[in-house]
């Protein structure tokens, strides 16, 4: 029998945005670093002023495959956004949003890598069903339950919203394993010396495991209790963890434990805190370990007083994910930045970040809350759990303007905010070229080869200029090529036949770009506010439910 995927459906879910590679343009003012340099600081981090989509479009030249986890905290559609639209629009704008962009994540996370994403029941279920078609059901990790209010909401109609589902996806699940944790203080309550041992806190396990007397016939035999002498035989389904040998070790050693009175009609095994391994992560995260809201949002008005940002997320639970997924140095990026505490756990536990936010708190929370962190002034949150002194810094972004404009009479042109280095680094962007004119360098003659905008391989590079290129100018430029390399032109015009040189392909801007891509649009996210209201009932389409199909052709 033929196995058929399943996948889920929704109105315009065949419509996808022709998204413009834009450049980012950083503005060093808005940055902030730490005075000194300290070994294993991190210095070049990103923050990206702006629409979130293209903010991740413009990295994926430069990052696919490079980072280690993606945290995203994204609209969680609860409704009151969506006065004006019915359930099945709702959610159809709310899945393309998602889907648009987690595409692009999947191809920026690194094969061993890790997305998270927090959500509530609203959209869990069918974000799972989006997520198993995008990165594949096999890949799908965990659903974490984190525990996140520590009172009941008593104003609740009919449950109150303890907790939200952080889902985990693996790029290449048999490429990712999670790093196991320290035991938490409450953990390690469970570990008492109720017999003053020297070697210290102990707690203890079964001493017999998931084997029968068939299976393991060595493993089915009588010990004795040394305080009772009475012989002690196993299940017959269940039999010892130890063989004979083995036993008599652990008798020698004071491992074997008989219970308080010492008359215990099992034995069970000794394991100590001192020698005990990481522990394995859960799928239940309380908030005693992985933080609460109202521990945020105290967290939130500390760092911005009056202004508190309102939907933020414990650093306690950054961390833990933190922990889990990554180690020193790695690549974390978020594209949901919010208040920015995605970035502000990562510098403090010495990670790299990126991320993104196109609200103005990008300004008024994210960088002075990252300020303080790196000037070591945030004493709140995870910074004494892990260390945390200072140091470090961030870049600050923002997206270039759209490469093309229509001037007075309808034609397409470059918008004049584009310098030379600018127009070059976005046609890179578009031809699939990288930007390094720096690499450029000095030709075998020892003249700069001012001519290498770009590169696609050692011996293939693109020219840029708006100037209009005679048959002279051409000809000067295959002789500085070369017979063994070969140069992409584009200029604004030519002049002669283009096709005379071997090593050079000339294309005019803008038309050899034009069709590439929509231009001029900046804003993908969601923004209803923006949309026209439904003027009555009659005028929406019946687009049907969302349900999940297998697809046509089987």
């Amino acid at each position: 029998m033929k196995k058929t995927k399943l996948e889920l459906t929704w109105p315009g879910k065949e419509e996808r945005p022709r998204l413009e590679p834009r450049i980012l343009l950083e503005h060093p003012e808005r940055g902030h670093h730490a005075a000194a340099r300290r070994e294993g600081d991190q210095f070049d981090n990103m923050l990206i002023k702006g629409d979130n989509l293209l903010a991740l479009k413009a990295l994926e030249q430069d990052y696919s495959g490079k980072v280690k986890c993606v945290f995203i905290d994204p609209p969680y559609n609860t409704g009151s956004a969506f006065e004006h639209y019915d359930d099945g629009i709702e959610h159809s704008l709310w899945l393309s949003l998602m889907r648009d962009r987690l595409d692009i994540l999947r191809g920026l996370l690194a094969d061993d890598g890790s997305l998270w994403i927090s959500i509530d029941d609203n959209e869990a279920h069918y974000l799972k069903v989006l997520l198993d078609e995008i990165f594949g059901r096999l890949n799908f990790v965990a659903d974490i339950n984190w525990h996140k209010r520590v009172s009941p909401a008593n104003d609740a109609k009919y449950f109150s919203a303890d907790a939200d589902h952080i889902l985990v996806y693996a790029k290449l699940k048999e490429r990712w394993s999670p790093n196991r944790l320290q035991r938490s203080e409450a953990q390690s309550s469970y570990y008492k010396n109720l017999d003053d041992d020297p070697r210290g806190p102990w707690n203890s396990s079964a001493y017999t495991c998931a084997k029968t007397a068939e299976e393991r016939p060595n493993l089915y035999y009588p010990v004795t209790n040394p305080n009772t002498g009475e012989k002690i035989w196993p299940s017959k389904t269940r039999v010892w963890a130890y063989g004979p040998e083995t036993h008599e070790r652990n008798v020698s050693e004071g491992l074997v434990y008989w219970g308080k009175d010492g008359r215990g009609s099992m034995p069970r095994i000794k394991k100590f805190l001192s020698e005990t391994k990481l522990v394995v992560p859960r799928s239940i995260w309380p908030h005693d370990e992985a933080g609460h809201n109202q521990e945020s949002k105290i967290e939130a008005e500390r760092l911005s007083p009056g202004r508190p940002f309102a939907t933020p997320k414990p650093e306690r639970l950054l961390k833990k994910i933190v922990d889990i997924a990554t180690g020193p140095g790695d690549l974390i990026l978020d594209s949901f930045a919010g208040s920015g505490t995605t970035g502000a756990v990562a510098q403090k536990m010495g990670r790299r970040w990126i991320m993104v936010e196109i609200g103005n708190h990008a300004d008024t929370h994210i960088v002075p809350r990252l300020t303080k962190v790196i000037d070591g002034e945030d004493q709140g949150g995870v910074t004494k759990a892990v260390g945390w002194e200072g140091g470090g810094g961030f870049r600050y972004y923002t997206l270039a303007p759209s490469l093309l404009e229509r001037d007075a009479y309808d034609n397409w042109v470059i918008a004049p905010e584009y310098n030379g280095p600018m127009l070059a680094q976005a046609m890179c962007k578009h031809l699939g070229f990288t930007y390094d004119p720096a690499q450029g360098g000095k030709g075998d003659e020892g003249d700069a080869e001012w001519w290498r905008h770009g590169r696609s391989s050692e011996r293939d590079f693109l020219y840029v200029t708006t100037q209009a290129l005679t048959q002279d100018a051409l000809r000067l430029l295959s002789e500085e090529v070369g017979p063994d390399r070969s140069l992409l032109i584009c200029a604004r015009a030519f002049s002669g036949n283009i096709d005379a040189f071997e090593n050079l392909t000339c294309r005019k801007i803008p038309a050899s770009i034009l069709s590439k891509c929509e231009w001029g649009r900046d804003d993908y996210s969601l923004n209803i506010a923006a949309l026209p209201e439904r003027e009555a009932a009659d005028d929406v389409p019946d687009v049907g439910p969302l349900f999940a199909r297998e697809p046509a052709n089987g």
